[in-house]
């Protein structure tokens, strides 16, 4: 699983960020969803983004937010990858597509979801985010049933999310698809909201990429 990439979400601590960085994430996810309890700030602090090095891009999270507010952000702190985690169209992707931003369009995933919904943003993405469904938007710290994804037969790669901990190597090594690009871990990591446990996280991404 070497070729398979990392992205640590949920970051806002400068120290915790540093040391995160030293595991070499491929991504690392900053929310901007004030109802998040990782929430970055109305106006957070520009050393947690400028900390983060070429070779790890930064994604900025975010739900339903006005688009010229996201071109904004993305220009202030140098974003590389905008994931919406809300009901942003296949228009709203593609203008920020256009904007030569990469673009993660995350959909929540349980027994009733109709994958034929994302046909309508196959060119407007670059990459799908598949979560757990929950009440509220964003991430559960809950898994879905992975087998669910047997059904997704579009050719636009994805990153898995949602309740994945430093126990589903196994599991994670046992699951296959094609179009699986990234795992993206972030709760199930955590000491408290917003501050990762270093050590599981590094242990976590050297077991991945031995695999």
């Amino acid at each position: 699983m070497e070729d398979l990439k990392i992205k640590v979400c949920g970051m806002r601590d400068p120290d915790n960020i540093q040391e995160v960085l030293k595991a070499s994430p491929d991504y690392l996810g900053f929310i901007f969803y004030p109802k998040s309890k990782r929430f970055v700030g109305e106006n957070p602090n520009p050393e947690i983004f400028s900390l983060v090095p070429q070779a790890t891009k930064k994604v900025a999270v975010f739900v339903n937010e006005d688009l010229e507010k996201v071109r904004a952000i993305c220009s202030a702190f140098q974003i590389e990858v905008v994931q919406f985690h809300g009901n942003e169209s296949p228009k709203d992707c593609q203008t920020l597509k256009h904007d030569g931003v990469t673009v993660l369009k995350a959909f929540s995933v349980d027994e009733q979801f109709d994958f034929s919904v994302l046909k309508a943003y196959h060119s407007a993405v670059d990459y799908f985010l598949f979560d757990t469904k929950g009440r509220l938007p964003g991430g559960t710290g809950l898994k879905f049933n992975w087998e669910l994804l047997n059904e997704y037969k579009l050719d636009v790669p994805f990153f898995l999310s949602g309740g994945i901990g430093p126990d589903d190597v196994e599991a994670l090594t046992q699951f296959k698809h094609n179009q699986l690009f990234a795992l993206d871990i972030n709760s199930g990591f955590e000491l408290e909201p917003a501050l990762k446990d270093v050590c599981q996280v590094r242990n976590f991404i050297n077991q991945i990429r031995k695999k």
